[in-house]
């Protein structure tokens, strides 16, 4: 089974304080014990790094801190999917169709590189905003 991971679940994963981190650690260990195959975004890779490093937590999730994080808990665990210009315009232009804008293209992108590793699952904490997104795509969006 192939799993996109969202960034939400990836920070709450990653975080213990994080007040979802009990649900979204189960999938991270699946991922880390092979019993699914990891997919996140490349854009998911920054955002995942610019969240960490920002986050109002105690201690404070230092730049070193947070590489760590990626390095030992998706580096050489997921794969990582990249999108090419054309993608990104052709996503953008998606958002226009259904006439949605802003923030949503952050989920957007995510959701064009899950369709474009086909996987079979994409979990997030934000699933209705994944919804929105669907036309006729056969991946199931699912909370932890």
């Amino acid at each position: 089974m192939t799993v996109f991971f969202d960034t939400s679940v990836l920070v709450a994963a990653l975080v213990k304080p994080h007040p979802m981190h009990s649900q979204a650690i189960n999938w991270l260990k699946r991922a880390k014990s092979h019993n699914l195959d990891m997919i996140i975004s490349s854009r998911t890779l920054a955002e995942l790094y610019a969240v960490l490093t920002t986050l109002p937590v105690s201690p404070k999730i230092t730049p070193e801190m947070a590489w760590r994080l990626i390095s030992e808990n998706i580096e050489g665990i997921a794969t990582i999917i990249s999108l090419s210009s054309s993608e990104y315009i052709a996503t953008i232009k998606h958002l226009r169709d259904l006439g949605l804008s802003g923030g949503i293209i952050y989920d957007a992108l995510a959701f064009k590189a899950s369709i474009k590793s086909n996987a079979d699952k994409l979990v997030t904490f934000n699933v209705s905003d994944f919804k929105r997104l669907l036309t006729d795509e056969k991946i199931q969006i699912l909370s932890p």
